[in-house]
């Protein structure tokens, strides 16, 4: 009777460890399935929407944490709304995915660029659902002409010691398959299009010490490299003004070689150095707004610049106070239609960063938390 009495208290306490571990296990995957939802408070004050509606806000997050998130920003409400994405598209496996790099609108669809996850994002911009997406290894930025898109690709995985050249990839807009591609430098970035041309910023940085420095130009009917330029070492960022020059930013090597922004004209192919500092930079006409965190004293700037008379009107457009609270200018974007300028602070790249709006006197109107490492800005209009 003793031994029978033992024999089930054995089989039963078997059971209920078995219940336990199979509860725990239950209770993991609803973790790991559970959508965060959307959070949203009050950002600046409401105002008639215009032509431009708002502006979604694409987080970076942690390279490995797969935590990119989407945020919005209503200009009639005066609304922000973080996460937004994960709570329209709850079906959608690992959400947008790991390190977002670039975001930009082509038509009614929005093109979130997620490097480490190797992929293109398609979403609605109006319903901000889930369209589709395409695959590119270790992509970087998007640009588009002409019914296409335009990724440049560092072609190899997310590692220093596999460096090969880059290539940029032509997809249909429409099909959302690769039509086109063509090899450029060492690590490309960004791009822009001048006069049927795509240039595009070769960095090298997989190479350092021995950083690139040219910019690829690739005639877009053909679609082959017809020239190299050599502008400045560890290229990145480049943007066009109104008069079809190029300005692109070197991020120099991280010791004695500071940043710096370069013109090119594209009609000479002359590069002038501006010696100024550039994280991210946006241009506004004749003017050029510039922040920058500069390694390794991690001094940060806040540069104003005169295009036309090539001088600089400001090093620091903001006030001492306000600059004093931003740790890392991750990123500036401009509204061209309400003359604002955003600020994107990165924090310490493991919290939530921050989101700072500001006029062009340099005056701050609002400011909202963000997700992780806020990274890139698209308007809506």
């Amino acid at each position: 009777m003793t031994t029978a009495l033992a024999m089930k208290t054995s089989s039963i306490t078997r059971l209920l460890l078995w219940v336990g571990i199979f509860a725990l296990f239950l209770s993991s995957c609803r973790k790991e399935d559970e959508i965060i939802p959307s959070t949203e408070e009050q950002g600046g004050k409401p105002e008639p929407a215009g032509p431009i509606k708002g502006f979604f806000l694409l987080n970076e997050a942690n390279m490995g944490s797969n935590k990119s998130t989407l945020d919005y920003y209503d200009y009639e409400t005066g609304k922000y709304t973080r996460n937004i994405y994960a709570e329209r598209n709850p079906g959608v496996v690992k959400e947008l995915g790991d390190v977002g790099n670039d975001l930009q609108i082509y038509g009614g669809r929005m093109y979130a660029v997620i490097n480490c996850s190797n992929m293109v994002e398609v979403i609605d911009k109006h319903t901000v659902k889930h369209i589709g997406r395409f695959t590119v290894p270790n992509c970087r930025y998007i640009v588009f002409d002409g019914g296409k898109a335009y990724v440049s690709s560092y072609a190899g995985p997310v590692d220093p010691s596999q460096s090969q050249l880059g290539y940029v990839v032509e997809v249909d807009t429409a099909t959302l398959k690769e039509t086109r591609r063509v090899t450029v430098g060492y690590q490309p970035e960004q791009m822009q299009i001048v006069d049927g041309k795509l240039y595009v910023a070769n960095s090298g940085g997989y190479n350092a010490p021995n950083y690139e420095k040219t910019v690829s130009v690739v005639d877009l009917a053909s679609f082959t490299e017809i020239k190299k330029i050599e502008v400045g070492i560890n290229l990145n960022l480049i943007q066009k003004d109104r008069k079809g020059n190029l300005y692109i930013s070197s991020r120099g090597n991280y010791k004695d070689i500071s940043s710096n922004i370069y013109r090119l004209d594209t009609r000479t192919e002359q590069v002038t150095s501006l010696g100024i500092t550039a994280s991210s930079f946006v241009i506004l006409g004749d003017s050029l707004f510039a922040v920058a965190l500069e390694y390794p004293k991690k001094k940060t700037t806040y540069i104003l610049y005169d295009l036309e008379k090539n001088v600089v009107l400001s090093n620091r457009f903001v006030s001492s106070e306000i600059a004093t609270s931003i740790k890392v200018p991750y990123h500036i974007a401009f509204d061209e239609r309400r003359q604002s300028l955003y600020i994107c602070d990165a924090k310490d790249y493991t919290s939530p960063g921050e989101l700072l709006c500001f006029d062009l006197y340099g005056n701050l109107l609002w400011r909202q938390t963000t997700g992780d490492i806020p990274a890139a800005i698209a308007f809506v209009r």
